[in-house]
């Protein structure tokens, strides 16, 4: 795949430490809803820096669109990403990326891991496909829900929400572990869909494996 360079078209945070980001979007321009694209700078100091992001929009949208969770704390590509703005150009690369949507089944997102997951939704909830389908995203605070409304309005009581540092009404406090699991997964004969942090898929996947989860079934990415 050729490299393209495209203009910032949005540049927004939507909550304290995630930006989202609409870019333009090349002549036939594709990608499998889940997968991610290298994406760098297009500044002389930054263009050789790629960072993998995975595309939130629909497929046939007009612009792409990527969200992105800014690390203040690190000197690298994402705080520089914390001040890129509309005008400003990024560098698309290669595409890649194992998550894909099979059948449905539950979802399993920690933190920015829903962003591969947040196209699926979008493309199954326009072609009314969505149903059957559940989704169990853990994040640390009620802060840090990225597409928190979105969400909830796709998936209405197919959904929970779960905290891992807080205790709010309405929320499941704990972390998910294997009793978690057991009390709120009645069938492992199904498809799973995981992504988040690399120890937190790998606990999942095991658990899963474990409790009679087939490997075909395990669609997963950290």
């Amino acid at each position: 795949m050729s490299n393209h360079v495209v203009k910032v078209i949005e540049s927004n945070f939507i909550n304290h430490d995630v930006k989202r980001f609409v870019v333009e979007k090349p002549d036939g321009f594709e990608f499998i809803p889940g997968q991610a694209v290298n994406i760098s700078i297009n500044e002389p100091e930054w263009k050789n820096e790629l960072r993998p992001f995975t595309f939130t929009n629909e497929k046939e949208t007009k612009n792409l669109e990527f969200i992105v969770k800014i690390y203040n704390q690190h000197k690298g590509v994402t705080n520089k990403l914390a001040s890129v703005n509309s005008g400003d150009e990024l560098i698309l690369h290669d595409i890649f990326g194992a998550i894909h949507f099979e059948k449905p089944g539950i979802f399993i997102a920690a933190g920015t891991g829903i962003t591969p997951f947040l196209a699926i939704f979008r493309d199954l909830y326009k072609k009314n496909k969505l149903r059957g389908n559940k989704l169990i995203f853990v994040n640390k605070t009620s802060l840090d829900i990225i597409a928190f409304n979105e969400l909830n309005r796709m998936f209405k009581q197919d959904i929970m929400h779960v905290l891992t540092r807080e205790g709010v009404v309405g929320f499941k406090g704990k972390r998910i572990d294997r009793k978690f699991l057991i009390e709120n997964i009645v069938d492992f004969n199904q498809h799973f869909y995981v992504c988040g942090p690399s120890d937190f898929v790998e606990d999942i996947l095991r658990i899963l494996k474990d409790l009679g989860a087939s490997s075909d079934s395990l669609i997963f990415e950290s």
